[in-house]
C-alpha cells in the first residue's frame, strides 16, 4: 500500500536525500499510521469487550496511543522540513528526533498502563471468554501490525529516519503483545488457567525494553554521537584522493538533522618553502566543493602545511612517534614543528587520547616529558596539546 500510495503522491519518490520527499514519506507514513491504528482500536476495543480480556482491551488503548504517535511523527517531519531562518540557521531538522523522542515516550507510557492493568488482573484474576471471532481478529491484528513494522523500517531505512525506526520498533512491540494476548487466550480456553494477567504483564516488560531502547537511539544524536565509520571513511578517501593532502585530523561532524551536517577537519600539505600557498589553498577549495557535492554537507577544512625539508624536524617527529607507541599504540600525533633556541629545541605537537584511555591526559603528558628528556641528552621539550577524537 506504502509503495502505491507513494506512487501517486510522492514525486522524485526515489530521491531519498532530498528534504522534500523524505518531509513527504514521513507524512505518508504517519497518514497510514493513523488511519490503521484507528481501525485497530476499533477492533480490538469490540474483541476485548467479546472476550472480556483486560489484555486485550489494554492493546486497544495502546493503539489509540500509537495513533497519537503517528500524529507527532507527522508534526516531527513537517516542523523539521522548514527552511532555516535567522533564529535557527542550521535549519529545523533536530524536530524529527525530538518526534521519535516524544514516540519513544509514548511506548514507555504504555508500557507503564499495561503493566498496572495486568498485576490489577494477577491479583483479582477474572474469567476470559474465548470466541473464534476473537481469535481471527487477533490474528488479524497481528498480521496488520507486522505489515506497519515493516514498512515503518524499510522507510526508515531509506530517508534514515529515527522517528520512523521508533515507529517500527512501537508496532513490532505491538504485534508481539498482540500474539502473547493470543497465546493468553487460547492457553485459558484450553487449560482453564488464568494466565491473561501473567501474559499482559510480560508483554508490558517487553514494551517498557523497547521503549527504553527507542529513546536512547533518539536521544543520542540530540546530545552529539559519533558519527558513522562508514561516513567518516568516506571523507577521508575524498579529501586524500587529491594530489597534494597526504593525510586528515581533527575531524569534526555536527549533526543538525538528517541531511544536514556540517563537516571540518584539518588537511595536511607537504610543502617547501618554495612551494605557492594559492596552489595549495585552490586544493583545498577543491576537496570542500567535491565533499560538499558528494555528501550534501556544509564544510571548512582549514590548510595545515607540512615542512618537506626540515631534516631535523622530521627526525624528531618520527622519535616522537616511536615514543607515543610504546606507551601505547592508541596514542595518534599530529601538528608537529619545532621551535629552536639557544638551549633547548621545543617539540610543539598535539596527542589524540581517546576518552576511555587508561592514563589521564595529565600523565600522558609526563610520559611524554620523560620521552622527550631521553633525545639526544635532554634539550628536547615537549610542549603537549591533548586532543580528543571526535570520530
Amino acid at each position: 500500500m506504502i509503495t502505491l500510495l507513494s506512487k501517486l503522491f510522492i514525486k522524485n519518490r526515489t530521491d531519498y536525500g532530498d528534504h522534500k520527499v523524505r518531509s513527504a514519506y514521513g507524512v505518508l507514513c504517519g497518514a497510514v499510521g493513523i488511519m490503521l491504528n484507528i481501525l485497530l482500536f476499533a477492533g480490538k476495543l469490540i474483541a476485548g469487550s467479546i472476550s472480556r480480556s483486560v489484555a486485550v482491551t489494554a492493546d486497544a488503548f495502546n493503539n489509540l496511543s500509537d495513533a497519537g504517535s503517528s500524529i507527532i511523527s507527522m508534526l516531527g517531519f513537517k516542523l523539521a522540513s522548514q527552511k532555516p531562518d535567522k533564529e535557527h540557521p542550521f535549519g529545523h531538522g533536530r524536530f524529527e528526533y525530538i518526534a521519535g523522542l516524544l514516540v519513544s515516550a509514548a511506548i514507555i507510557l504504555m508500557g507503564f498502563e499495561l503493566l498496572k492493568s495486568s498485576i490489577e488482573k494477577i491479583i483479582e484474576p477474572k474469567a476470559v471468554e474465548f470466541s473464534v471471532l476473537t481469535v481471527v481478529l487477533l490474528a488479524v491484528f497481528i498480521a496488520v501490525k507486522v505489515y506497519m513494522f515493516i514498512y515503518n523500517r524499510r522507510i526508515g531505512k531509506r530517508i534514515n529516519s529515527p522517528t520512523l525506526h521508533a515507529t517500527a520498533v512501537d508496532s513490532l512491540s505491538d504485534s508481539i503483545a498482540t500474539s502473547v494476548v493470543l497465546v493468553s487466550a487460547l492457553v485459558s480456553r484450553f487449560t482453564g488457567l488464568a494466565v491473561d494477567g501473567w501474559c499482559g504483564a510480560l508483554v508490558s516488560v517487553f514494551v517498557l525494553y523497547s521503549g527504553v531502547r527507542s529513546m536512547r537511539s533518539t536521544i543520542a544524536p540530540l546530545l552529539g554521537q559519533k558519527p558513522d565509520p562508514e561516513f567518516v571513511e568516506r571523507i577521508e578517501n575524498i579529501v586524500t584522493s587529491f594530489d597534494g593532502i597526504s593525510g586528515i585530523h581533527d575531524l569534526v561532524i555536527h549533526d543538525y538533522g538528517p541531511g544536514r551536517r556540517m563537516i571540518s577537519l584539518h588537511a595536511e600539505v607537504p610543502m617547501t618553502e618554495s612551494d605557492n600557498v594559492f596552489e595549495a589553498h585552490d586544493i583545498i577549495d577543491n576537496a570542500e566543493r567535491r565533499l560538499r557535492a558528494e555528501l550534501g554537507c556544509d564544510v571548512t577544512i582549514h590548510l595545515d602545511p607540512v615542512a618537506l625539508n626540515d631534516e631535523r624536524a622530521q627526525h624528531l617527529k618520527e622519535e616522537m612517534t616511536a615514543a607515543l607507541e610504546k606507551i601505547d599504540p592508541a596514542l595518534m600525533l599530529h601538528d608537529f614543528r619545532i621551535v629552536p633556541g639557544p638551549t633547548h629545541t621545543n617539540m610543539i605537537f598535539d596527542v589524540v587520547v581517546p576518552f576511555d584511555f587508561r592514563l589521564s591526559p595529565e600523565q600522558v603528558k609526563k610520559e611524554i616529558d620523560k620521552a622527550a628528556e631521553r633525545i639526544e641528552g635532554g634539550q628536547y621539550y615537549a610542549v603537549v596539546t591533548i586532543d580528543r577524537p571526535f570520530v
